[in-house]
């Protein structure tokens, strides 16, 4: 050990005891924090940039690792997590999306099986095709899913039953079509997901708009719509809603922060406080514009209490879409 690593040790330990002192917790080495899909899509972007910040604001005394566990509808980060029971040096972000796979039973565990942080944004669903489509516009996907929704194959991440296939299934039964006909494609990220509609291989993708706007000015993609409740910013600026459109469907995901279970009130209140700091950072903000986000901090009580109604609501969604019983 050299001289500036016994100087930073003794430093950490001494924030420790003061902290101690005032029932306060502060990490003690490396934080584990998880995705629980593949690299590139909108969970990826979120935990790079919660890590991006915390390191650059020096709001953790110790080094952070996005480690991404991709796979089973994000079952193995969330199996992972359960095996650290009780301690702050791991977390996950945690999207609407498991909720849905627990619904669904893709998933056995539930957000009860965790410690509720915080949420930070929402993410609201675009509806694109690749620039070449014979789809120009909403009004020819509608005709599409009104009479056939077998003919178009929609890709998506990361699991059946997540937002995304939730929000074209809301569409297709809203303009007469049959959810349940849908021919679904599911992917481990949003990233592949773009990548295979680029190459030809789906026709339609479901995902939030920053993770294809910078297709969309190159020309090389198209959005035929937005199920946010009004229109964005910047290169998706001259995209109508589908309430524009004549459809009220209005839907997307949130990102939170979560924890395994156990946490102390000291290790949440050190999390939430600065995942606080974090969201507040003129750098955030600037994630937030450039990835189609909708700022929305709730804290770690508020949430839970949300979450309560988000799961009976969901499942009344999924149901009703015949994605759960």
């Amino acid at each position: 050990m050299n001289v500036a690593q016994w100087l930073f040790g003794l430093a950490l330990a001494g924030l420790s005891v003061a902290c101690g002192a005032q029932g306060a917790w502060v990490p003690q080495r490396n934080i584990e924090l998880l995705v629980g899909s593949a690299p590139g899509g909108s969970n990826d972007k979120t935990a790079r940039q919660v890590e991006r910040i915390l390191l650059e604001q020096k709001l953790i005394p110790t080094s952070l690792t996005v480690v991404n566990r991709a796979g089973a509808g994000g079952a193995l980060a969330l199996n992972y997590l359960a095996q650290h029971s009780g301690d702050g040096h791991y977390l996950i972000v945690y999207p609407a999306s498991m909720v849905t796979s627990h619904i669904t039973g893709q998933v056995k565990l539930n957000y009860t099986d965790f410690t509720v942080i915080a949420s930070l944004f929402n993410d609201y669903t675009v509806f694109v095709v690749n620039a070449a489509s014979a789809m120009k516009t909403g009004k020819d996907l509608i005709e599409r899913l009104k009479k056939d929704p077998q003919s178009v194959a929609v890709g998506f991440a990361n699991s059946l039953g997540s937002q995304n296939h939730i929000a074209v299934g809301l569409l297709t039964k809203a303009v007469g079509g049959d959810p349940r006909a849908l021919k679904t494609v599911v992917y481990k990220g949003s990233a592949e997901a773009v990548t295979n509609l680029l190459g030809g291989h789906i026709d339609l993708a479901i995902t939030g708009g920053g993770n294809v706007a910078g297709h969309v000015a190159a020309g090389k993609l198209r959005v035929l719509g937005v199920a946010a409740p009004q229109r964005y910013a910047g290169a998706l600026s001259n995209i109508p809603t589908w309430k524009e459109q004549g459809f009220d469907v209005v839907y997307g995901g949130w990102r939170s922060i979560v924890g395994p279970k156990g946490l102390s009130p000291a290790q949440v209140a050190f999390w939430e406080g600065a995942l606080r700091k974090a969201t507040q950072a003129p750098e955030w903000k600037e994630g937030i514009v450039q990835n189609y986000w909708a700022d929305d901090f709730v804290t770690s009580a508020q949430f839970s209490k949300d979450l309560q109604k988000e799961y009976a609501d969901t499942k009344a969604v999924l149901v009703d879409l015949g994605l759960a019983r």
